[in-house]
């Protein structure tokens, strides 16, 4: 099989994030202040008033034309509009040009946190995901529920994020799926399909029910479905852990045979106004 791009990885990515903002109701979308823009071949997405600050964020550059100081000048033109007091900026590493780091000091980009970019063949993949709890696909009529477990296990409040979460549980490209302790959704998780390429995404479980193997299963279960819509790819990605550190999402993505094929560095912009 071909190799996967890193242009198709992180367009996959790029639209998932835009599909989540885009198709949340009119009303979420106010009380985030959002607003999304498409820019060459990436995304520009603004929450103006989102506390988290985690839905402000462009990525999917420099596939379509170079990354330019002129390009990271329209970017941030779009949150300076938006009188957004902060972004993240992620571009994949292949496409840095050689005076990034000019262009990152000259417009106020900080350096921070990284993020681990995993993909591997559908075929090369068959996560063991065992656990007690039920697994299956979430409908609209599981909707508020899952969203609040998802929504929670982020730490996300509920103004704006719990309508962002329930909007993708009709949308026709995600795919939700949930952990049953019961009758109860104790753990959520969303997959993506884009382009014949399946997004792992969204992954949480209440603190009450962690370590019962819910994610591990639902990512079993995502993967599966993957291989039954043809996709050819899966991709996820989640913080790189720090030296000595450990994460279970990253440990949970490479027991299911998911591969790290790069890593991706946040870059904070403040605006001074």
């Amino acid at each position: 099989m071909e190799s996967l791009s890193a242009a198709e990885a992180e367009a996959v990515e790029a639209e998932f994030m835009y599909q989540y903002e885009a198709a949340m109701p009119a009303h979420d979308q106010e009380v985030l202040g959002i607003a999304t823009r498409r820019l060459s071949g990436g995304v520009v997405l603004s929450a103006r008033t989102d506390p988290s600050r985690y839905w402000s964020k462009a990525l999917g550059l420099g596939f379509e034309e170079p990354v330019t100081a002129d390009l990271i000048d329209q970017v941030l033109d779009v949150y300076r509009a938006e009188d957004n007091p902060r972004a993240v900026l992620q571009i994949a590493p292949e496409v840095l040009p050689d005076d990034w780091e000019w262009i990152a000091r000259t417009r106020g980009l900080t350096a921070r946190g990284r993020v681990a970019k995993f993909a591997a063949p559908i075929g090369d993949l068959a996560p063991p995901g065992t656990t007690g709890l039920r697994i299956a696909p979430v409908t609209k009529d599981d909707a508020e529920p899952w969203a609040t477990v998802v929504r929670e296990s982020f730490g996300f409040p509920p103004e704006g994020n719990q309508g962002l979460f329930a909007a993708a549980c009709g949308h026709p490209q995600f795919f939700p799926y949930a952990a049953w302790d019961g009758d109860t959704i104790v753990g959520g998780a969303n997959l993506f399909v884009h382009g014949g390429i399946a997004s792992l995404n969204s992954d949480g479980t209440a603190a009450v029910s962690r370590g019962r193997g819910a994610q591990s299963a639902l990512i079993a279960a995502r993967i599966a479905k993957a291989r039954e819509l043809g996709c050819r790819w899966v991709v996820a990605e989640t913080g790189q852990p720090a030296d000595g550190e450990s994460n279970p999402s990253y440990n949970n993505m490479l027991r299911a045979g998911l591969k790290v094929i790069y890593v991706r560095r946040n870059y904070l912009w403040r605006n001074e106004r």
